[in-house]
């Protein structure tokens, strides 16, 4: 393949997995549906399965962690800020389920829309040169990971599953999470690691972090219509 083609490639992949959606996204099928409804008892292995389809189809997570990593070169700084990520977002997966806390499905869908706008600002320098201001990085993808983790909560407890065996479900279920997310980002790590190596890198960062900003507003302006619209 022309080097010239490679670059093209590369940079239409990275625009797939920023405007891809899948039909299923951050939504559930009907024989899950049917499944999370009628099942009774600990089904550690389905919620894994469940957990990990959940994330891999969950566009919104995945721009905010394509948004995350985009400028990150280290593994061991990659490692950091998802750790940041998962901390957030499992700790009000299981909260947000054992304790019942209920929250607006559109409403927390927006605030994890807004996240990715706020992620491809960041990316943009846009604190600095707007506000003359950096807010902490780590502190704000555990946040944001936070609200994350509400979003996959709310929509558990929408189906008012079966209480037994509730906590060993939702361990596999973020668990799942875990393994989806590690998937989905090992592809986008390897697209992205191979664009880098080409000058259209450079080029094309802006462009493909103002895409990432125009996705989550499009996202957050539908959830919010939907909001007020419910």
């Amino acid at each position: 393949m022309k080097k010239q083609n490679m670059k093209q490639y590369i940079f239409a992949c990275l625009l797939t997995i920023l405007w891809g959606t899948n039909l299923y996204a951050h939504g559930v099928d009907d024989e899950t549906k049917v499944f999370l409804m009628d099942n009774n008892g600990s089904a550690f292995m389905p919620f894994l399965y469940i957990g990990a389809k959940h994330m891999i189809t969950g566009y919104d997570h995945l721009l905010f962690l394509v948004g995350v990593i985009f400028f990150l070169y280290k593994p061991k700084e990659i490692l950091l800020y998802v750790s940041f990520f998962t901390l957030g977002h499992s700790l009000t997966l299981l909260g947000g389920v054992l304790l019942n806390i209920r929250i607006n499905a559109y409403l927390i869908d927006a605030i994890i829309a807004l996240s990715i706008v706020y992620k491809g600002f960041e990316n943009l320098g846009g604190f600095q040169k707007v506000f003359g201001v950096q807010p902490n990085t780590k502190l704000a993808v555990l946040i944001f990971g936070l609200f994350h983790g509400l979003g996959l909560a709310t929509k558990l407890q929408e189906f008012n599953f079966n209480k037994n065996g509730l906590l060993t479900n939702l361990i596999g279920f973020n668990i799942g999470v875990e393994i989806g997310q590690f998937l989905a980002l090992l592809y986008v790590l390897i697209l992205i690691s191979i664009w880098r190596k080409y000058d259209s890198f450079a080029r094309f960062s802006t462009i493909t972090n103002v895409l990432l900003m125009i996705a989550g507003f499009v996202l957050m302006v539908f959830q919010l219509t939907g909001f007020f619209n419910s």
